[in-house]
């Protein structure tokens, strides 16, 4: 149990009115010194050096910590006081005091020991409470710096688009295609690259073995179409970026087919080939529009 552990004594530091005065320096010093000779790597042999080392960094913590410290040494005075006044009480003082006196004592003024004795389980509950929330503190630094995988910025992305596709608004939606010959783009690569034109609502992989592909989901219509004519991505391995259904007509799925098989490799849309072809998938896509009125 926590509150009956003298931190004090863990760390190798006397205890009382002494560690009480002892700065935070001096504590930090002791610490490092006992983990020096407590860490689980230094005592193979010890079944319990993980166990040992783990109490070690938990009264660390709380001397540390300037509140539950404070509680600690309050609670260490309570039974201090409380051991002084049981030896105090001899039976030659007992003896001395008639029963009359004895009776109005204990009828008209508090019991100190019953006063003490809350006083200690008021103490002892508020430092339990202290290191619950140092615990907790600790914890929640630790899953704050952990960063979603791959796999569930992908799979978060794909159940935004197919399962509430019904709310999405497509114009907002950017096909980004790249070949697999130079550096490889992650989620948070692309996100990184089309971050710089807007705010980014999603990204989502789709890669085969030869060919990249991602669905990017800008924040506006404007963001989409400002990073259609500018992403260009790294120079060993440019991106190509076309809108997921252009504003002037929605494109069937048939037209959309043809227009990727007439991609050439993108090693090769660079500079003028790269705003030929671009030119030249705006041509497609007009062409369809007007078979479809």
């Amino acid at each position: 149990m926590d509150v009956e552990v003298d931190h004090y004594a863990i760390l190798g530091l006397p205890s009382g009115e002494e560690g009480a005065k002892l700065s935070e320096k001096e504590i930090t010093k002791a610490y490092r010194l006992k983990a020096l000779e407590l860490h689980p790597d230094k005592r193979p042999d010890d079944p319990n050096a993980h166990d040992n080392f783990q109490k070690l960094t938990t009264s660390y913590a709380i001397l540390k910590d300037e509140k539950a410290r404070k509680l600690f040494d309050d609670l260490l005075r309570v039974k201090r006081e409380k051991f002084q006044r049981q030896s105090q009480q001899d039976s030659k003082r007992r003896k001395m005091m008639s029963d009359l006196e004895e009776r109005e004592r204990y009828a008209f003024a508090p019991d100190p020991s019953s006063r003490a004795r809350e006083e200690e389980e008021m103490i002892a509950r508020k430092l339990k409470e202290e290191i619950a929330r140092i615990r907790t503190m600790h914890i929640n630094k630790g899953s704050a710096t952990t960063t979603p995988s791959k796999k569930d910025t992908n799979a978060r992305g794909k159940s935004n688009m197919d399962g509430g596709g019904s709310g999405l608004d497509k114009e907002k939606v950017l096909k980004v295609s790249w070949e697999k010959t130079g550096e490889d783009y992650t989620a948070q690569r692309l996100r990184e690259i089309f971050e710089e034109f807007g705010v980014v609502e999603d990204v989502v992989i789709k890669s085969s073995k030869k060919k990249g592909s991602a669905l990017v989901v800008m924040g506006s219509k404007d963001a989409a179409d400002a990073a259609t004519g500018n992403v260009l991505g790294d120079l060993s391995n440019p991106l190509l970026v076309l809108p997921l259904l252009p504003a002037s007509s929605p494109v069937n799925f048939d037209v959309e087919a043809n227009i990727e098989s007439d991609v050439p490799k993108l090693s090769n849309l660079v500079g003028v080939g790269y705003q030929a072809f671009e030119e030249s998938v705006l041509d497609k896509l007009k062409k369809a529009a007007q078979r479809q009125k």
